[in-house]
This record gives structure tokens, sequence and C-alpha cells, in this order.
């Protein structure tokens, strides 16, 4: 058979991942801080999108017609200053030099000082520099260590070992470093660098320089001079603490059972990571995506907050009267493609709320029980009944329900709460979901009494003669991930403390 080279027309679909489309799905997943990132770096970047501040501001987004075809109200001989389109597109001295050190610190101290004092004084009141408003940054642990470590030597030589002493703290205060090998390094003896950490191990707050958690409770309890030979004979021997078995930690403390409870609850008012006050970070706070609430005829009202929607529009004015002035034709193609990714933006923000706001309507739907009865009433659920149900993929779903939340009658929740396993019903009628599960074997202990302590094996039988068929390790899986301990250490404990009582 001969062997040629021929053409041939083949047609075939496929399909591509614009870039715009792979960031219309970004958005879809981001936070409502990252959103408002996100926004933020597109209208610093894009001189034809501007934030609304006022809702009732907002006009809708339309595209211009082209030039001749209904923009007879434009006036033909506007002119268009350069100050305007400085102002517009930014173009100051500070955004043209960023590098530039500014104007303070090319002045002299002398005369920066007596600028900025006549900068300040021409400000219209209500528009100075308020101190008020400026709060002090988060002090870190090393700073407040370091500060210790200024007044507590006088020695400069025990100042640079206490200094070496804290470089090996953890976040959580403890001292990570080797005596010996810190000795070393610093060409001192190993008692000098042992009675320097005795010393640091008395600053603020109590605990840190500890080299393990036997220490670092031990420190805390001669702050508050407690540390007496029975909390030694306890913090000697945790582990009995941690395994609940009080029977041999009242024999080694020998105490009874009334001093043993008392002693049980110094150690639990200790912090095991003292240093972790000075983490110095900050807490995220919560801000729900979608807002429901009981409607007067006894449905559910759905809204998304408005507070996690960015309203953004294109300047179409300016768009046209700069347009009309551009003479260049990389600047029609610059303002071309500002438009086009202005106009994209503003429609995928509008997408994505839509898709939002669609998949927590079916999820109330889903979980109307929950909202009217409580956590005993949740249905089990899963992306693909959602996606379903709206018409969506399910990896869209995914991405909807990741890291938003919902603020309904009973708290607020994210929307991946809403999302449970099903656990099959020992009577053949509906599922059961496994967080509504949790929920009975959490109530079902907590209403144990010391007499009659639930195993695991019990727990299975109650919940399957009350129509939930679980399996003795999934029960035993649900109770340790809600951190409650075992039967044995529960009728310990129910023990000591009805001793205490009696």
């Amino acid at each position: 058979m001969a062997l040629a080279a021929k053409m041939q027309m083949r047609q075939s679909q496929a399909l591509v991942m614009t870039p715009q489309l792979m960031q219309s799905i970004r958005l879809l997943q981001f936070t409502y801080a990252e959103l408002e990132r996100f926004v933020d770096e597109e209208i610093e970047r894009n001189p034809l999108l501007e934030r609304v501040a006022d809702p009732a501001d907002a006009s809708p987004v339309e595209a211009p017609a082209p030039a001749g075809e209904g923009n007879d109200w434009l006036e033909p001989d506007l002119e268009w200053s350069s100050a305007e389109i400085s102002a517009k597109l930014d173009t100051s001295l500070e955004n043209v030099f960023p590098d530039d050190p500014g104007e303070g610190d090319r002045l002299s101290p002398d005369l920066a000082a007596q600028w900025k004092s006549n900068t300040v004084s021409a400000l219209p009141p209500g528009e100075g520099f308020d101190l008020d408003t400026i709060s002090a940054g988060a002090v870190t642990l090393r700073q407040h260590v370091a500060e210790q470590i200024a007044f507590g030597f006088v020695d400069p030589a025990d100042g640079l070992i206490a200094t070496e002493l804290a470089d090996t703290l953890d976040e959580a205060g403890y001292m990570r470093g080797d005596i010996e090998e810190i000795a070393e390094r610093l060409g001192a003896t190993h008692d000098m660098v042992a009675r320097v950490l005795g010393v640091c191990q008395t600053f603020d707050p109590p605990g840190i320089f500890a080299r393990d958690l036997a220490e670092c409770l031990a420190l805390q309890l001669r702050a508050r001079d407690r540390f007496d030979p029975a909390m030694a004979a306890m913090v000697a021997n945790l582990e009995l603490l941690a395994r609940r078995d009080f029977q041999s930690l009242r024999r080694i403390c020998r105490v009874d059972d009334e001093d043993l409870l008392d002693m049980l609850g110094e150690i639990r008012s200790l912090d095991p990571k003292p240093g972790m006050a000075f983490s110095g970070g900050t807490a995220d706070m919560i801000v729900a995506d979608v807002l429901v609430r009981a409607a007067a005829d006894g449905s559910w009202a759905i809204e998304l907050n408005p507070d996690t929607l960015p309203r953004v529009l294109v300047d179409q004015a300016y768009y046209t009267r700069v347009n009309a002035h551009a003479k260049s034709a990389s600047d029609k193609e610059f303002l071309a493609e500002c438009f086009q990714s202005a106009n994209w933006l503003t429609r995928s923000l509008d997408q994505r709320a839509k898709t939002i706001l669609k998949v927590a309507a079916e999820i109330v739907r889903q979980q109307d029980g929950f909202l009217a009865h409580g956590v005993r009433h949740l249905r089990p659920l899963n992306l693909r009944t959602v996606a379903d149900a709206i018409g969506m993929h399910e990896s869209t779903v995914s991405r909807v329900t990741s890291n938003k939340y919902m603020l309904t009658p009973r708290g607020v929740f994210e929307l991946r709460y809403f999302f449970t396993a099903s656990i099959a019903s020992a009577e053949g009628g509906d599922a059961h979901s496994s967080e509504a599960v949790r929920h009975r074997i959490r109530g079902l202990i907590e209403g144990e009494r010391s007499s009659d302590v639930l195993s695991d094996d019990a727990i299975v039988d109650i919940l399957r003669k009350s129509g939930v068929d679980i399996a003795r390790r999934t029960v035993a899986k649900y109770r340790e991930g809600m951190n409650i301990p075992s039967s044995v250490k529960r009728r310990r404990e129910q023990n000591a403390m009805a001793s205490a009582r009696a």
C-alpha cells in the first residue's frame, strides 16, 4: 500500500476555557473579603469602573451605542481637560513615581515639620488628622518578652543569654532550645544559662519559657502560690489525669475526693499555651452572604446580604467622551479592552449573586424542618441533589457553598453545614442526617446518670429502637469527634463527683 500525504477536513467540538471564563468560575468561590480585594484591584486597573456608595445611585449598566447611533445627546465640541483625565486615571506624582520617598524624606527635618504643620492647619474643619481613629499595633510575644528582659537583667551578659532564650520560644510560649547547645554557642556555662532561664520563667504571662506541659502548669501554680506537694504529684502524673484514673491520683496525691475535685478545677483553669495570647493573629469576622427570615405567610424569605455585594458600574459617559478624543490606535485598543473588562465584571458579579441566591433557596427548601424545629430535623443532603434540583453542575454548587454563610433564625451557619451524610433508617423510612444523629448521641450522654453510664453498645440499641440503623464503630467515631470520653472514663468521673457530693 502506497503512503501519500493528503489534506482532510474534520469538524469537532471542544470546550475552551477562556481566561474570563476561568475568572468567572473563581468569583463563585471567593469569600466576601477576597471579592472585595479583587474588585478593588480591578477598579484600580480599570479607569472605567467605579464604586457606588448608595444602591439608589446605581443605574443599570448598559453598553453605549456606537458613535452616530443614538448618541445625539453628546456635545460634539466637548473639550476634555488634562486635569479631568489625571483625576480619572490617578496620574499623580506619587503613582507615576511609586518608589519616590515622599516630600517629608526629601526635606530637612525642620522644613518637613513646617510643611506638615501648614498642610494640616490648612485642612477644612473635620478633615484633619484624627489620632483617635488610629489603633496601636498588636504586641507580639517577642516584643512583650523583650521589654521584660530589658528591665529584668542588670548584667549585659545575662541579657544576651535571655535574648537568645527568647529566640527559641514558639508561638505557644514554650522554649524549644537546648540549654547545653545555647551555653556552648554563647561561651557560657550551663549554670549561667539555667539561672537566666529561671528568671525568664517568672515573666508574664505565667508559664512561658516552659519546656513541657508539666513545667508550664507548675510555673502557673507557683505564680498563684498553689504548688504544694499534692499539686506537684498531680502535675507529675498528667497521663493519669488524661486517662481520668482518679483512684490512682487520689492515692498518689494523698487527698480525698473533695480535695481532688478542687485540684482538678484549678488545673482546668490554667492556660496550657500562655503565649497564644500574643500570637498577633486577627480573628476574621463572619459576614453572612445570605439572610433568611420567617415570612408572614409561614414560608421563608431569602435575600442576599447587600453588604456583601460590591456595587460597581461602568462609567459610560467617561468612556464615550475619552473614546471620542482618542487619536492613536493603541489608545482606542486600550479603551476597548477596559470597556470589555468592565462589562464582563459587572455581568459576572450579577451572575454570581443570582447563583448564590438560587443555591441558598434550594438549601432552605430542603432543610425547612431544621429551620422550623432544630437540628434533630436536619435532613441528609448532598451536592448532587441540589445541583439536579436547580439545573446546575455539581462543581458549581460546590464552589458556591465554599466559605459562604447563611444567617438564619437559628444562627449563622456555613452553607456546607447543611450537607450531611445519610444514615439508613432501621424501619425502612426516610434516612437520617449524620449531624442529627450526632446531636442525639450528645443529648443521650449529657442526660445519663452516674449509676447508668451509657456504653457505645447501649447507645446503638437506643438509636435502633428509635429507627436509626447505626453501627457501634460509627457511634464511637462520632463520640470521639465531639471530644466525649469513653463510658469507662465517664463512669470514673461520675463516681468521683458523686463521692465528693456525699
